[in-house]
């Protein structure tokens, strides 16, 4: 018997089931890579940003979520080049999917319990999703915005429901809008570090400072 499809278990029916030490043997989730991409580059490199929004109160395996990620890291590795963006997948696959395995072979009602101590084996994992939670972002640079928002449709077929693409104001996977971001960066009050900003707040130390030693109040 092979793995049922997944219509069996889109729907979020049950409580979340997590492995712990008491839900034992659990298969390994499929998806073990969640930042894909130049994931290394400053957060000035890469201002535009796109989502994959879900629309659906739903399960998706994760199964789902690496062809969805393998689907978007190749069409832009072909279209910008692979140190041109930086995906990141936003759902984290933690709950467990039973199922309970029945014979299929010739004279299995005999063999066979039916219904009775039909609690299931774990067979993967799957990640729960609400309406307007982010699946996938992608930072890139501003010329790139259609090959981004092409790759994303491409990997919206891997999942069952609907999404929606959805191009963000905001600066790269920072939370301030871009006028803001470079208003604050120009003033001090931000500073570059790694793929995302630092804040400086006017805490601690006025030799440690970075707004007082730039001459600001």
């Amino acid at each position: 018997m092979g793995r049922r499809p997944f219509r069996c278990y889109r729907y979020q029916k049950n409580k979340p089931y997590i492995k712990s030490r008491y839900c034992r043997g659990v298969p390994e989730s499929k998806i073990k890579i969640y930042d894909v991409g130049a994931k290394k580059a400053p957060v000035d490199l890469f201002p535009f940003v796109c989502h994959l929004v879900c629309d659906e109160k739903q399960q998706i395996s994760s199964e789902a979520l690496e062809a969805c990620r393998i689907a978007v890291n190749k069409h832009l590795t072909n279209t910008v080049g692979k140190d041109a963006y930086h995906i990141r997948v936003r759902v984290h696959p933690f709950h467990v999917i039973r199922a309970n395995k029945m014979l299929s072979c010739a004279g299995a009602d005999r063999l066979s319990s039916g219904m009775r101590h039909s609690y299931g084996k774990p067979i993967g994992v799957a990640a729960r999703v609400d309406i307007g939670q982010i699946l996938l972002s992608v930072r890139a640079k501003d010329a790139a915005e259609p090959n981004v928002v092409e790759a994303i449709r491409r990997g919206k077929f891997k999942f069952a429901g609907r999404q929606k693409i959805l191009k963000s104001l905001k600066w790269g996977f920072t939370k301030y809008p871009r006028a803001e971001y470079v208003r604050l960066r120009k003033s001090g009050e931000l500073s570059a570090d790694g793929n995302i900003v630092k804040v400086h707040n006017r805490h601690g130390l006025l030799e440690n400072n970075a707004l007082y030693l730039a001459g600001q109040e």
